[in-house]
């Protein structure tokens, strides 16, 4: 069969499974991986140009390391706090150690089990940070912890491809070990001199949409060319790549333009992952699959409950932070993958890890998207997780609260908000998940609660329902909806004031009972187009800048 024909029997079959995973509310990385499953249950293994085609298929690893390392900001890693990182460590430490004995007592050998529970460690950054975001709880208190556990994943995922790619377990285990960490060492050191010499070359290149889009791929494929002909592999070769050109200001520009590309390229990856599984003409390791993805699902989630509380995190924040990760991760497929390429893994264990992915992703993204259903469900239990009597987010016990006003947010407009309830000696307790924000203003003597006011316990210590006035300066309508219910069920006096960003968004509220819906982006563009109508040559924009730069010199906050 023409490799044409082959490559389009592979595309066609993987888009039409990740439609129906679309459909499902998936992400389609199961549709894809479903269809190498599809393809290879059919026998179309014996495919003249599967070899070929997953060859192919290493481009687009590479391009997704490269992407994964080309979005990485270490200007927002001052966001992710300590806790979040030894959360991360944590889970990592108790997850392999367990996901070991597992393993090993399901009777898989010693190198197998650590490519296992190395791949049960690790949890998908690209499918939390999609679903999370489409959540808007990238920036609340549990998307940041989150962040902080993939962030130590990846990491680690990238010293184990270093370690895995360069080391062989044979007679001259030592002198690989060091050798390999040279050549680790030697990669790194290249990438931070490139990181400071790359934007300045791009700054020219930038100036060329073709130019720059040809660059980025001759930079990420040419990096994970070099980082294989050292003895390393692609994988790190080409998240380096990313890294290198991180700090520029075109990365966005070229991540856009080579996303396309990178899907491409990544389906063949997948569905090659899928087709292989079915080598060797042995059974698909179900039992095995089912018990492990159950370890991912529910003791993933135990271990990381367990750190949390220890840290003490309340109970919510932990457990959206548990099941938000109880997947594994793309690092964990391209592993095995590397595994199988280097004789260290069977086809069997390849797919074993392959059908975890399917039953965790699958499983996981409903945790994700439900998961404040499930917290009400299993609250009970999971507030025995608080372990330690003073948590990380608590009020003072002293603040006596009653006919009070509670602000819910002090970023951005919050702020001006705040600075008038000071102003004015109003009784108030203000609410935010930013640690930074909440230390800055205890210095000056300001009430103020770490936490979400998505979390009962915290809507309790804030007194919202004995509250006069609520503000929310959140622009979550699911959370602005829950402050709305739970106001008007138990005080019904209260004058409740939120945030939205649609104007769909600001019906529905005033539907549920607001009081006043605050739509800063309408407010900012109706006072332009009332200077617009009343001056259509803008002369009044003097006017107010100058009042704009009265207001923030006397900003107090």
């Amino acid at each position: 069969m023409p490799l044409f024909t082959e490559i389009a029997i592979v595309v066609v079959v993987a888009v039409l499974a990740g439609f129906l995973a679309h459909l499902l509310r998936q992400p389609v990385i199961i549709g894809f991986l479903a269809a190498g499953f599809i393809i290879g249950l059919f026998e179309y293994t014996e495919l003249t140009h599967v070899g070929l085609i997953e060859n192919l298929s290493s481009i687009g690893v590479a391009l997704l390391l490269f992407l994964v390392g080309l979005e990485i900001n270490f200007k927002e890693l001052k966001h992710v706090t300590v806790p979040a990182l030894l959360v991360g460590l944590g889970q990592i430490i108790f997850t392999f150690g367990l996901g070991y004995l597992i393993v090993s007592a399901l009777g898989f050998s010693t190198i197998a089990a650590f490519y296992i529970a190395i791949a049960l460690t690790l949890s998908s950054t690209i499918i939390v940070v999609k679903l999370l975001s489409e959540k808007k709880n990238l920036s609340s208190l549990y998307g940041r912890v989150v962040l902080g556990i993939l962030l130590v994943q990846d990491v680690v995922a990238i010293l184990v491809l270093i370690f895995v790619s360069g080391v062989q377990v044979d007679e001259s285990f030592g002198v690989n070990l060091v050798s390999t960490a040279l050549k680790g060492v030697g990669l790194l050191l290249f990438t931070a001199v490139s990181y400071r010499l790359l934007p300045k070359i791009l700054d020219k290149i930038g100036k060329s949409q073709e130019m720059l889009y040809l660059f980025g791929i001759a930079w990420a494929l040419g990096v994970a060319a070099a980082s294989s002909a050292i003895g390393l592999s692609v994988e790190v070769g080409g998240f380096l790549a990313g890294l290198a050109l991180a700090s520029s200001s075109e990365h966005f520009q070229i991540a856009a333009q080579l996303r396309p590309l990178r899907d491409f390229f990544i389906i063949l990856f997948f569905v090659v992952l899928g087709i292989r599984s079915f080598e060797g003409g042995g059974a698909v390791p179900v039992l095995p699959a089912v018990i492990l993805s159950l370890f991912v699902l529910i003791g993933n989630p135990i271990i990381i409950l367990t750190v949390m509380g220890m840290l003490g995190y309340r109970a919510r924040t932990a457990f959206l932070s548990s099941i938000s990760v109880a997947q594994i991760s793309e690092f964990s497929l391209i592993i095995v993958a590397l595994g199988y390429h280097l004789g260290d893994l069977s086809s069997a264990e390849v797919s074993l890890v392959t059908l975890i992915g399917m039953i965790t992703i699958f499983i996981s993204s409903y945790f994700i998207v439900y998961g404040e259903r499930f917290y009400l469900i299993f609250r009970p239990i999971v507030k025995r997780f608080e372990f330690r009597k003073k948590l990380i987010e608590e009020i003072p016990e002293e603040t006596e609260l009653s006919k009070h006003t509670v602000l819910v947010g002090v970023h951005r407009m919050g702020r001006s908000i705040l600075e008038a309830l000071s102003n004015a000696g109003v009784d108030f307790v203000a609410i935010d998940f930013d640690p930074s924000i909440v230390k800055s203003l205890t210095k000056i003597g300001i009430p103020v609660v770490y936490g979400d006011i998505a979390d009962i316990d915290i809507q309790e210590r804030v007194g919202l329902v004995n509250a006069k006035v609520v503000i929310s300066t959140i622009p979550v309508l699911r959370d602005n909806l829950a402050i709305l219910k739970l106001v008007r069920s138990k005080n019904g006096g209260a004058r409740v004031v939120v945030s939205a960003e649609y104007d769909w968004q600001a019906r529905e509220l005033y539907r549920e009972g607001a009081d006043y819906v605050l739509l800063p982006h309408f407010l900012g563009g109706r006072e332009l187009a009332d200077a617009i109508s009343k001056d259509a040559e803008l002369k009044s924009l003097e006017e107010l800048k100058n009042s704009s730069l009265s207001m923030l010199e006397n900003h107090s906050f």
